[in-house]
């Protein structure tokens, strides 16, 4: 009697269930970004899925291994000894697999998945609307989730699953690579109604007896004014009618005659080409506020991201010249 042939599936533990390596990666994946986000629900909104089936793919990573990885209450989530272990190695493995797809496609490698982007509203809805419009006709398998915040209120990249942002101020977090676009000049401005046919200041401290608006992640109490050519600087001391951190909200206010406002040139140049507002005291700027894009440092970045960073970096400068040339022919 012929035996039967013998199997040549590897047989597994009872505690243990097998996957091939697409599923591996998935649960490794699902398994880090649960850690980093803090919570499954987090992690499913991050991954466009529900809270079941991240729990799911959780209890499955879990039994494949054989051990449990994070303690879970209805208020918190740690992760057990084993469990920090692995989500070391597993990060390390991730990138390790990524960095090996991209070196063995090359140049050839197609960009794909969902790019998560911080920007500032004003600067979100406007200026950047263009060269994102262009990133993504030149990458199709690419989707873009374009979050708008001016408070910066997103300080942990990576448990707020972002990728990169748009950020104009100074970058202060070492843990940041931070890269410069552009600068973006400020201008001084105030309605008409507010001037009430009075001569217009001719020197920056004149602009000390005026009612001001504050916009609050900028200049609070003061603002320093350059002159271009001479180099001449002046301090002015504001008690603000209003402050606010939307530079929508402080054009606005400005144009109702409320109180004189320094805003990015690009903004207000539109108010001031249609008579809304008077620039006042064209050789007096703010010192220019400077673009960054940001992202956490990583062992590798995938090609999504590169090639965002890359067309910033060849747009933004064009964009900021065209911008400030409009303002000098509205001054």
């Amino acid at each position: 009697m012929n035996k039967p042939a013998e199997s040549t599936a590897t047989s597994h533990p009872a505690n243990t269930v097998p996957h091939g390596l697409t599923d591996r990666l998935e649960l490794l994946n699902t398994f880090v970004r649960i850690v980093e986000a803090g919570s499954l629900s987090a992690a499913a909104a991050q991954m466009h899925t529900t809270q079941p089936t991240i729990s799911r793919r959780l209890k499955t990573f879990e039994q494949s291994l054989g051990v449990r990885l994070l303690q879970r209450s209805t208020h918190m989530m740690r992760l057990t000894e084993d469990g920090e272990r692995c989500f070391a190695r597993a990060k390390e493995l991730l990138a390790t697999w990524a960095s090996f797809e991209s070196e063995l496609r090359g140049d050839n490698e197609e960009p794909e998945g969902l790019l998560r982007v911080l920007a500032p509203h004003a600067f979100g809805q406007e200026v950047l609307v263009a060269p994102l419009a262009d990133f993504l006709r030149q990458h199709k398998k690419i989707s873009v989730e374009w979050l708008l915040h001016d408070d910066r209120a997103i300080a942990d990249f990576i448990a707020a699953g972002i990728d990169c942002a748009i950020q104009v101020g100074e970058v202060r977090d070492p843990a940041m690579v931070a890269i410069k676009l552009a600068e973006v000049p400020r201008i001084v401005a105030a309605s008409p109604a507010l001037l009430a046919g009075a001569e217009l200041p001719t020197h920056a401290y004149e602009l000390t007896n005026l009612p001001w608006l504050a916009l609050q992640t900028y200049y609070r109490n003061d603002i320093t004014l350059t002159h271009t050519k001479t180099g001449e600087t002046q301090r002015i001391p504001i008690q603000p009618r209003m402050s606010t951190d939307s530079l929508y909200a402080l054009r606005s206010t400005a144009v109702t005659g409320l109180g004189v406002c320094v805003g990015s040139a690009w903004l207000l140049s539109e108010e001031i080409a249609r008579g809304r507002l008077v620039h006042l005291l064209p050789e007096w700027q703010a010192a220019p506020l400077p673009v960054y894009i940001v992202y956490p440092y990583a062992r590798f970045y995938p090609a999504k991201l590169r090639r965002f960073v890359e067309l910033m970096r060849a747009s933004m400068p064009s964009i900021i010249n065209t911008l400030t040339s409009v303002m000098h022919q509205s001054a």
